[in-house]
């Protein structure tokens, strides 16, 4: 029986890539394919269900096109320990074309996946088979975290409840055998307190460890299940038929107490882990102020369009991403940058969304809304990040997959080898069923990812977004940091400093024709000449056949002869004659020297200047100090180049790089090994950033910065790269921590246990313990604080 599959294919220009891709794919054994040009997707036909459309992919993708590729997130319920993250994990990759994540901690899975070979619908009908829940959680429509939690908050509470008073008299007889009172209570009496905890109390234990079962793998339920089990199943026996035996009612009982008290106190702390995105949340009004119809009337935020007018007024969040049209004041933008000092804005400004307005009052014109505000990008990538694994994480995984049979294993051996050694099978069902019980993934599961939701969260609340756990983890190991320099290093606002007309040129003349060439270009050097030009009132003139060669210069016609601006180098290659001495003198002063000529006579020289960062020599210092060398990339010329990296004591620098061939500079250095960081704009510094094992985005508010960069720096400063890395440190240490208890609470409890050296109720306890202290740890992270400010130094000197 054959199986046709759809999918959409990128990058055909004409019907003849249409052709490549049938005739490429028609090639395979089994394998028919069409592809149409104007829908552009690809309809293959697989003779045998069993030939894999991974090779069917590949073949596109080797052909020079691409396959979409989208992503979901889902939100998982019915875990129970890092062994069913696994699990699912597992059923999701064995789908074609599909990487799959899964997330203990958050209970989110993100998935990869290609449209037309697989839909989303098949991954929850695959979850829900293996026994679990899941739903997916869409941009436009979201779900409420808190009440979700505190859901489950009650329910964890009110099971723990039921359980405690069921299991009470258990541990009053127990505190009463140590107190010396050997009272016990009858049998019969026992097992009527012991079933309801055991069947109905343990119940969601039982019907998990069956879908693990069922599905062919083991978790911790199953451990729990198998252990409290064995001890009540005993127990029951020796009172049904009266043998002369002692009876463990007490051990199952209290062990289900304190198991469910260890989840109780989890899933606090995990509400608290992941408690940063709500606060992020909470930041955007449910209500807007719009104007209609003359009138000001509340509309919930959630109906607003691109172009309503909104009035924000004093004290009050601003709900949409807009662009003031109207009044002014000041707006306290920390929750995008860290930065707690508020920014003045006014007509043509852009205000965001969740920001808080502190005085006046405000109509502006709604820009972004719903899943477009800025907000809905960084709770996005802070979802993302939280989602993710980092590769210190596949350790425990691995250990995970086999954590459950390699325990039920040694607890046989438990079993087997006590009764053999001491003759005593009681002892050793005992021995066995501590083992059974002190084991348990969960802590392993957790170690990595709630240390992962505290820091990116701690990130989100600083201005810094990490887009996955793997740039958290890699900022770490940096060893080499690339810094753009201009709008990085420098302020970005270039200013012209010297105007030298050629001799028989008026500087009137050379402002004229710079202006006209540089009017409608947002280069930060020709914004300087523009403004400097205006301020001058420079005349008006209008030039045709405008041409751009990038990094060098401009080139046009202007009362038909050919005007050029650009840099000396430009000047000279178009056979110019160019005053070396003056331009030598003006680099050496760390200025940027740019040439304007008109009907191939030179008319002269404008020098700018752009001043160094306040924060910029403490930054690359501080990198140095800690172990990391510092690189000054540049499309500035040599002098120029060498005045600034002096200036602000970089390790090594390259000058004159085009913009194109930044990401060349980076591919450099990261093949003399190491981990390389690039720092820039993330606007024309895209390439490189992509091309850097970490890509900072420094002042990321632009779009380009949130989809290319690894880590997004919302505040312009650039001590937020130091924050930004001690923040990666800090998590990764915990991360260590956590995975070492982890490891040790195993390594110590499990030979105890085996050795009979631990009653099943310590062990239980030490169980539901182990896991709360890994997330504790976690949350201790919350102690880190992002650096002092350069600004806030001078405030305090002052």
């Amino acid at each position: 029986m054959s199986v046709t599959v759809s999918f959409q294919v990128g990058g055909m220009s004409c019907a003849a890539c249409a052709a490549r891709i049938e005739k490429v794919l028609n090639r395979q054994d089994g394998v028919t394919a069409t592809v149409n040009f104007a829908t552009e997707r690809a309809q293959v036909v697989l003779e045998n269900p069993a030939t894999p459309i991974d090779s069917v992919v590949a073949a596109v993708r080797k052909a020079g096109f691409d396959v979409a590729e989208r992503s979901i997130d889902l939100s998982l319920s019915g875990m129970s320990c890092a062994a069913c993250a696994a699990r699912i994990e597992k059923i999701l990759n064995t789908l074609p074309m599909t990487r799959a994540a899964v997330n203990f901690a958050t209970e989110r899975a993100h998935i990869v996946f290609v449209p037309g070979i697989v839909e989303p619908e098949t991954f929850i009908t695959r979850i829900e088979k293996a026994g679990f829940g899941a739903k997916r959680l869409d941009d436009g429509v979201r779900e409420d975290p808190q009440a979700e939690r505190a859901e489950t908050w009650i329910a964890e509470r009110n099971l723990f409840i039921l359980t405690a008073v069921l299991s009470l008299p258990f541990f009053v007889q127990m505190l009463g055998m140590l107190a010396g009172h050997m009272a016990m209570m009858p049998g019969w009496l026992q097992l009527v307190f012991a079933t309801p905890v055991q069947v109905f109390c343990a119940w969601h234990l039982y019907r998990r460890a069956w879908n693990a079962l069922r599905g062919g793998s083991a978790n911790m339920d199953v451990l729990v299940v198998l252990g409290t089990g064995i001890a009540y199943g005993f127990s029951a026996v020796v009172v049904l038929f009266q043998l002369h035996q002692p009876v463990y009612f007490e051990a199952s009982a209290s062990i289900l107490t304190l198991i469910s008290l260890g989840k109780l106190m989890e899933t606090r702390a995990k509400n608290r882990a992941s408690a940063g995105i709500e606060r992020l949340l909470q930041l955007q009004p449910p209500v807007a102020h719009v104007e209609s119809g003359g009138d000001v009337i509340d509309r919930p935020v959630a109906d607003l369009r691109v172009g309503d007018i909104v009035v924000i007024r004093p004290g009050e969040s601003v709900p949409v991403d807009a662009t003031v049209i109207e009044g002014a004041s000041d707006i306290n933008e920390s929750m995008l940058t860290g930065e707690s000092m508020p920014v003045l804005k006014k007509p043509e400004d852009r205000v965001f969304g969740g920001t808080l307005n502190e005085n006046g009052v405000l109509r502006a014109r709604a820009t972004g809304v719903g899943a477009d505000t800025a907000l809905a990008h960084i709770v996005r990538m802070v979802e993302q990040a939280q989602g993710s694994k980092a590769r210190v994480q596949r350790l425990a995984d691995r250990v995970s997959n086999i954590f459950v049979p390699t325990v039920v294993a040694l607890a046989l051996i438990t079993f087997l080898a006590g009764w053999g050694v001491t003759g005593n099978a009681i002892w050793a069902l005992v021995s066995a069923v501590s083992v059974l019980v002190i084991a348990c993934p969960c802590s392993l599961g957790l170690a990595t990812p709630t240390a992962i939701m505290v820091g990116t969260g701690l990130g989100a609340r600083s201005g810094i977004l990490f887009r996955n756990a793997d740039a958290l983890e890699q900022a770490e190991k940096l060893t080499t940091i690339i810094v753009d320099k201009t709008g990085t290093l420098t302020q970005g606002r270039p200013t012209v400093s010297d105007l030298h007309p050629a001799p028989g040129s008026r500087e009137a003349e050379l402002l004229d024709v710079a202006y006209a060439l540089e009017r409608d270009s947002e280069h930060p050097l020709a914004r300087a000449i523009v403004d400097h030009a205006r301020a001058a009132h420079s005349a008006e003139r209008v030039v045709v056949d405008f041409q751009a060669v990038a990094g060098l210069g401009v080139t046009a016609m202007l009362d038909g002869a050919v005007a050029r601006l650009g840099s000396p180098r430009f000047l000279a290659e178009a056979g110019l004659t160019v005053d070396d001495a003056l331009v030598g003198r003006l680099e050496s002063e760390g200025k940027t020297v740019i040439g304007v000529a008109l009907a191939a006579r030179v008319l002269g020289y404008i020098a700018l200047a752009d001043r160094l960062r306040p924060d910029a020599v403490a930054t690359v210092t501080a990198l140095k100090q800690a172990g990391i060398r510092v690189v000054m990339l540049t499309g500035d010329n040599q002098r120029a180049a060498a005045i600034v990296a002096k200036q602000v004591g970089v390790d090594d620098y390259l000058a004159g790089v085009l913009p194109g061939h930044k990401a060349e500079g980076v591919e450099r250095y990261r093949a003399q090994g190491g981990v390389v960081g690039m720092v820039g704009d993330g606007i024309n510094d895209a390439p490189a950033l992509a091309a850097a094992d970490v890509g900072f985005a420094i002042g990321g508010g632009s779009a380009i910065a949130l989809e290319t960069a690894d880590v997004v720096l919302m505040n312009s400063e650039l001590t937020s790269v130091l924050d930004a890395i001690s923040l990666s440190r800090a998590t990764l240490s915990k991360i260590r921590q956590n995975l070492f208890f982890a490891f040790i609470y195993n390594i110590l409890g499990l030979p105890l246990a085996a050795l009979g050296m631990l009653n099943p109720i310590v062990a239980g306890a030490a169980m539901a313990m182990s896991s709360v202290s890994v997330v504790s740890n976690s949350l201790l992270l919350n102690r880190w604080k992002p650096s002092v400010r350069p600004r806030d130094v001078r405030r305090g000197a002052a």
